[in-house]
């Protein structure tokens, strides 16, 4: 018995369900480049190395960050290496966070606002 483990090796379709996607989506990502499937004819196949980008692709997007700022991100991996790319990810967070923050403090002043305006009007109506 072995401890290899196969390679992954995801077909489109299979990509697609794996990280619940629309067809539409994946190919999108291919063609701005985030995502190089190996092709066999008219097939696409996707490896280890796909299958962990797309990992971080969502990451990023539920996180907040632009399709270009993860693609400029995952370059840096490519040109400078893992280090660079890690001081990288933690200027992106902190600019992130900062603008997360600064939209939860808006929400909280407009959920604010509502409350008050209301408790206002129901006060009218009860008068």
């Amino acid at each position: 018995m072995s401890d290899e483990r196969p390679e992954i090796r995801l077909s489109f379709k299979e990509m697609c369900a794996r990280f619940d996607v629309t067809p539409r989506t994946l190919r999108y990502y291919e063609y701005i480049e985030l995502l190089a499937p190996q092709k066999e004819g008219r097939a696409r196949f996707y490896g280890p190395r796909e299958v962990a980008r797309m990992t971080l692709i969502l990451r990023g997007r539920k996180f907040g960050f632009s399709l270009e700022e993860i693609r400029q991100w995952l370059l840096v991996y490519q040109q400078e290496g893992t280090e660079v790319q890690m001081r990288r990810f933690l200027d992106m967070a902190d600019r992130q966070l900062a603008a997360l923050r600064e939209q939860s403090r808006q929400l909280e002043e407009t959920i604010d606002e509502l409350a008050n305006l209301r408790e206002d009007t129901a006060r009218t109506l009860g008068s």
